[in-house]
């Protein structure tokens, strides 16, 4: 008996930096090792920087099998593009776009930003409707976290020029609300998909799961990462391997597995991942299912979480149901927000502190 594998991804910086025939050796040595399977909803993806890539090499990269490509993009505004020393053309990545559907990608995922230097809702509006020109099957909007201590790029970023809370607020506000008014379902924590994507049919069906890598609708797959700090999950384990390239190659030179650190879940650890997996997948938290599977009285082992989600509710962003957690409308685009009440490693304990905007926006 051997296990298929469903999902192949490429990504954590900008794997096009390898040249098709690079990538396509690579793809080779992990078919010679795995069993990958052939059904239609098997997803090889790769991230892609339009800066790094022509569309004429996305001809040779379907052939290797990518069927998916996701964009980076952070924003189309110039005075922006050059406070971040990105700079790409809206025509630049238009042209990556129309090659990936030109040779039968399935999906083309965008990635927007907001919270960057310089923007502002008028600027990032603009952003916006132009993304919208190329109708991506999926969007993802991540918020800026601003951490120059540890990530030496953002060192260059002149940090006087970070938008204001109430600004990156608007910045969030004005992308849902025109995602959604062009159409687009919001799946949750950031991102969002055309209704007749598998993201937006699982979400519905229920059968949505979130990993490290985001939001699949390969819910039951372990997850084995390849390459420096990436993370596994095996079982009711995580891992994650060395964080420079010296640790990474040195422990492939020593024959050693290139793991840095790691920890197994207990039946706690389990519990809270279900409850979380739930709330960020679905915006709702079934109590009968939960308690029914893990043998436990829901509101009695969640006592402290509870009463830390009354602050949310009084806020207007969770409904406390005799049977269910349920984010309401506004509360399911602050989903880290709820989900931070179950987590019992902030604070040092679940209930510790009633999480606050700033956290999550």
């Amino acid at each position: 008996m051997f296990l298929l594998r469903v999902q192949l991804h490429f990504g954590g910086g900008t794997p096009n930096f390898l040249t098709p025939q690079q990538l396509a050796d690579v793809v080779d040595a992990l078919r010679a090792r795995f069993h990958f399977s052939d059904s239609d909803d098997r997803d090889i993806s790769i991230e892609l920087d339009p800066r790094f890539v022509t569309p004429d090499k996305i001809g040779e990269l379907a052939a290797i099998g990518f069927n998916r490509a996701s964009l980076g993009v952070q924003d189309f505004d110039p005075a922006v593009q050059e406070a971040v020393n990105r700079i790409q053309s809206f025509e630049m990545t238009r042209d990556v776009v129309e090659a990936c559907r030109k040779h039968g990608m399935q999906s083309v995922n965008l990635d927007l930003i907001y919270g960057l230097p310089l923007q502002t809702v008028e600027g990032f509006s603009r952003t916006l409707e132009q993304v919208l020109e190329l109708r991506p099957d999926r969007l993802a909007v991540y918020g800026y976290a601003h951490m120059p201590e540890l990530f030496r790029p953002q060192r260059q970023l002149n940090a006087f020029d970070l938008p204001k809370p109430e600004v990156r607020i608007a910045l969030l506000q004005k992308s849902i609300e025109r995602l959604t008014e062009a159409g687009y379902q919001y799946i949750g924590m950031d991102h969002f998909a055309l209704p007749d994507d598998p993201l937006a049919k699982a979400q519905r069906d229920g059968t949505l799961h979130r990993n490290f890598m985001g939001y699949t609708t390969h819910a039951e797959s372990d997850l084995v990462g390849f390459g420096v700090s990436s993370i596994s999950h095996i079982g009711p384990s995580f891992s994650q391997n060395p964080r420079t390239l010296p640790e990474y190659e040195g422990a492939i030179d020593d024959d050693r597995m290139p793991v840095w650190r790691g920890m197994h879940l207990n039946d706690d650890d389990l519990l809270r991942a279900d409850v979380i997996q739930k709330l960020m997948c679905m915006g709702r938290i079934d109590k009968h299912d939960i308690a029914s599977r893990h043998k436990i009285d829901f509101d009695t082992y969640f006592a402290e979480s509870l009463a830390k989600l009354e602050p949310l509710r009084d806020e207007g962003l969770v409904e406390l149901q005799p049977d269910a957690v349920v984010a309401t409308e506004k509360g399911r685009f602050l989903l880290r927000i709820l989900a931070m009440c179950f987590d019992a490693y902030l604070g040092g304990k679940a209930g510790a502190e009633t999480p606050r905007f700033s956290k999550a926006i």
